[in-house]
């Protein structure tokens, strides 16, 4: 499969996300205003926020499918990564106002108890996606799409903040009231904390960051070549869902020009197969 058709296979774990976000942040926010639930309130504001950062995720997608023109000459994957980047920041200013509204109500004098609807909204909404994190979890790895990736990092946050507020709820059908806004403070820092990370990952790949860790493993690998005396240096760079590296190394000086790039297309192969390497540029010094 090559890289439209994996990026276009990954539009449909957004449109999955886009979907489920819609139809639970439209129960979830509908039934908290009934039920009277701060914390499935925040609940149901985290989902708008997925909804939007899901569209970015496919908007993302659709353009990074675009080949190379004049201007691009590596292509338009990175279209993924401010696409993520740009949910970010939708994510963590939704995030910042369910913290200012939950904190105000955790301090409020007014106490009022959630239905039960509510809580059981909240349960439901945590199931339905845990559903949908598996699903694009999976997508995402057999892509390798850093975007899907996100998304479904964000599937999970969600399921976990589904079930804080369904405890927060079912803590207030006791007594304790305080604990459905504190449930949906915590929501809000979790919003907050799950922008934080995709921001992270985001800037890191923008700004050219590469695991050192990788940088080590694939050195190690082409050392395991033959023809291959020394490995002077690696270089790596995430460009989207692709890898690119650039390598130096060291070979036999008596070696002809045929033979030496015999050896650069054995070692293309031998990344694209063991680390999943789609572009190598392989620079070749003799061995002194």
């Amino acid at each position: 499969m090559n890289q439209a058709d994996n990026l276009k296979k990954g539009e449909k774990g957004a449109w999955l996300s886009i979907c489920a976000y819609i139809i639970l942040a439209t129960a979830k926010l509908v039934i908290a205003s009934i039920g009277n639930s701060d914390a499935l309130r925040a609940d149901g504001l985290n989902n708008v926020t997925d909804i939007v950062a899901s569209v970015a995720v496919l908007i993302g997608l659709k353009i990074s499918r675009k080949p190379p023109d004049a201007d691009h000459h590596y292509g338009h994957n990175r279209a993924e990564t401010v696409a993520s980047l740009f949910a970010a920041f939708v994510i963590v200013t939704v995030g910042i106002q369910v913290i200012i509204g939950t904190f105000g109500q955790l301090f409020s004098e007014e106490t009022s108890q959630p239905g039960m609807l509510t809580a059981w909204t909240a349960l439901g909404g945590a199931i339905v996606m845990f559903f949908v994190y598996r699903y694009n979890m999976s997508l995402a790895k057999k892509i390798g799409s850093g975007s899907l990736n996100a998304a479904a990092q964000d599937n999970r946050s969600d399921a976990l903040v589904s079930i804080g507020a369904f405890a927060g709820i079912i803590g207030a059908q006791f007594g304790h009231y305080w604990l459905d806004p504190l449930a949906g403070l915590i929501v809000g820092i979790i919003i907050c904390k799950t922008a934080w990370d995709i921001f992270r990952d985001a800037t890191h790949a923008l700004t050219d960051g590469f695991d050192e860790r990788q940088i080590r493993k694939i050195q190690s690998s082409i050392t395991k070549v033959r023809e291959v005396k020394k490995v002077t240096d690696v270089k790596g760079r995430i460009h989207g869902n692709q890898t690119f590296v650039e390598v130096t190394i060291l070979v036999n000086p008596n070696l002809n020009v045929k033979e030496s790039h015999a050896i650069t297309e054995e070692i293309e192969q031998f990344l694209k197969k063991k680390h999943n390497i789609t572009y190598a540029h392989i620079h070749i010094e003799p061995y002194e």
